[in-house]
């Protein structure tokens, strides 16, 4: 092994080792500081790495760390929430690409002064985000699964789609050129590499994982994730395809296998190290040469490539119903270019649709936008914060306990449970996120825990295996479902007994295998309805008969419709007309109630 090889490994060791923890310790993210570590160490810095044709090299290795973060992406889509998505999939990010690309391709034309073609090239690479990027960026700030997380996955996913045919019809842009043909053995081959992915993730590679951890060496298990992340990586590669793409969907084949926790641990040491390699290859293809020679030309260029993605995403946003804060973060978050730009503008070069220089000052502009992406981060949080942000506070160290049961979640609904299993002397364990409501209970003498219930860890301290029965009253619908989750994995023999907020939250908690649920304002609602009736004039015997009618004619629906709650197309369709659904919903009552019954006054009463 030569002595320059291990220098460069060293450096590049240093660099992840050094950068994080600095762009930490100065509360940014840090992909700037990986993003600065690669700028100082590369060919156009110090020169540690000397030739640019080790940067691509380099970064060829590195876009691994792409498919394994979207593998761990993957891991946590089941396929039907999936095929939920895919109204904001092809709505929002078709909408985003399209309108982006039709604003910026002008503004490149007179820019850059380019033929039509180019510019619209040029204007749909630009029209792409960083998929690594900006899920790194919202992972480290919690905000992946929030609403605009969401909405920014969706799109980063279409874009991940659209850049696999983008990159295919490169030469059709080229100047003069009559056009492209694309044949039909590269189609079949793309197709049976995406059906061959999905057979073998959905029928193979749980029996394999299952054989694996039966040896118990714990190794093989994780040769055994990366082998899948790789091979599935190069059997889309040679198909022509995006290997992130195929790790996505290998990922998401193995979301209900019950390995998926341990295959997530195994892999996120690896997705941390090469992610951070890729983004620190990113600075060092920085050409700083181009800042010095023309900086007021980049900085136009990109301050105006940010103005147009982050207005045309707000837009969006307000449109898909976010509200402004929401919009604002998807906007930011989205609007820098893409790794997937670098790939376009190298497949244009080597297809003279642009030429060398340009494509250099491309990806000098591109790579400034990843930049500027968390400092405006940033200044949104500074800007628009409504209070300091606090430090978090440790979970609490949890008893030994036995034969008690388990509370997650203290809110109102938690409270009433806690109140009546402490007036009976049954002893339980209280874990709630929020340090409000646990002061709040001690200061009326009840116990209660500062942990987070999703977490296994915490399960595991509270004693969860052997608890007497599970309380789940928590009021974040994605948490709760969660919880379920590693309740039904690794505490299957646990009694659960959940609080929904709605008829999908019930749905979602069905699909966890939770057989005794309620729903938090029916029971309440029908004794009001009660107290309504009894008001009217209805005898003790007719309101009797209309609750038990309508409780058990709202159950059965609510059983019947678990079979396509799934169905977004019915979903959306209820919500263009809520009055619609209210119509039918009451029409559907008056059909199931119809006995006869006369409003008039209880008889008996007078």
């Amino acid at each position: 092994m030569s002595g320059s090889f291990l220098i460069q490994v060293a450096v590049f060791l240093a660099a992840a080792a050094i950068a994080a923890p600095i762009a930490k310790k100065l509360n940014i993210s840090s992909v700037i500081g990986y993003l600065a570590a690669g700028m100082l160490i590369g060919p156009y810095g110090l020169g540690f790495v000397y030739a640019v044709y080790q940067v691509e090299g380099i970064l060829h290795i590195a876009e691994y760390g792409v498919a394994l973060l979207l593998f761990l992406i993957g891991l946590e889509l089941k396929p039907k929430r999936l095929w939920t998505m895919r109204g904001a999939i092809f709505g929002l990010g078709a909408g985003q690409v399209a309108i982006a690309a039709a604003c910026l391709g002008p503004l490149v034309a007179l820019q850059f002064g380019v033929s039509w073609e180019q510019a619209a090239f040029i204007a749909l690479a630009l029209s792409l985000s960083s998929t690594a990027f900006v899920l790194q960026v919202l992972q480290e700030k919690g905000e992946l699964h929030k609403v605009h997380g969401r909405a920014a996955f969706s799109v980063l996913l279409f874009q991940d789609l659209a850049a696999i045919p983008l990159i295919a019809i490169v030469p059709l842009f080229a100047v003069g050129d009559t056009g492209v043909s694309i044949s039909a053995e590269a189609v079949v081959k793309a197709v049976g590499a995406i059906v061959l992915v999905v057979v073998f993730g959905r029928y193979v590679l749980s029996t394999l994982y299952q054989l694996v951890a039966s040896t118990g060496v714990r190794e093989a298990m994780t040769a055994s994730a990366l082998l899948t992340v790789v091979g599935v990586a190069l059997l889309m590669e040679s198909a022509g395809l995006s290997a992130a793409l195929g790790a996505f969907l290998a990922g998401a084949l193995l979301a209900d296998s019950a390995y998926r926790h341990q295959i997530e641990a195994d892999i996120a040491p690896f997705k941390g190290l090469l992610l951070g390699l890729f983004f620190t290859t990113v600075g060092m293809s920085l050409d700083l040469h181009l800042l010095t020679e023309v900086p007021g030309f980049i900085a136009i260029s990109v301050a105006g490539l940010m103005i147009v993605k982050v207005v045309t995403l707000f837009l969006l946003g307000r449109v898909r119903g976010l509200n402004t804060k929401a919009s604002r973060r998807l906007a930011l978050s989205l609007a820098q270019g893409g790794e997937f730009a670098f790939v376009l503008f190298a497949a244009a070069a080597t297809s003279r649709v642009l030429n060398s220089e340009l494509v250099e000052l491309l990806n000098v502009i591109v790579t400034l936008s990843m930049l500027a992406t968390p400092l405006l981060l940033l200044v949104d949080e500074f800007l628009f914060a409504r209070s300091e942000k606090v430090e978090e506070p440790k979970y609490d160290e949890l008893p030994e306990e036995h034969g008690h049961v388990i509370i997650a979640g203290l809110g109102r609904f938690g409270q009433i449970v806690a109140r009546i299993l402490r007036a009976r002397g049954i002893p339980f364990t209280a874990l709630e996120q929020s340090t409000e409501r646990v002061n709040l209970a001690a200061r009326f003498g009840n116990k209660a825990y500062f942990g987070d219930a999703s977490r296994l860890d915490i399960l595991e301290a509270a004693q969860v295996g052997r608890a007497r029965a599970f309380v789940l009253t928590i009021s974040d619908i994605e948490v709760s479902v969660r919880t379920a989750e590693i309740l039904r994995q690794h505490f299957p023999h646990v009694p659960v007994f959940a609080r929904a907020r709605n008829r999908n939250h019930l749905h979602r908690l069905m699909d966890q295998g939770v057989k005794v649920i309620l729903r938090e304002t029916f029971l309440s609602s029908l004794d009001l309805a009660h107290g309504v009736l009894r008001e009217l004039g209805y005898s003790e015997a007719d309101v009797n008969h209309t609750i038990d009618t309508f409780r058990e004619h709202d159950e059965r629906r609510l059983v019947e419709d678990y079979a396509h709650y799934t169905d977004v197309e019915k979903l959306q369709a209820r919500a263009r007309s809520q009055s619609a659904e209210l119509e039918e919903l009451f029409k559907q009552d008056a059909e199931d109630l119809g006995d006869g019954i006369t409003p008039g006054p209880d008889k008996s009463s007078q």
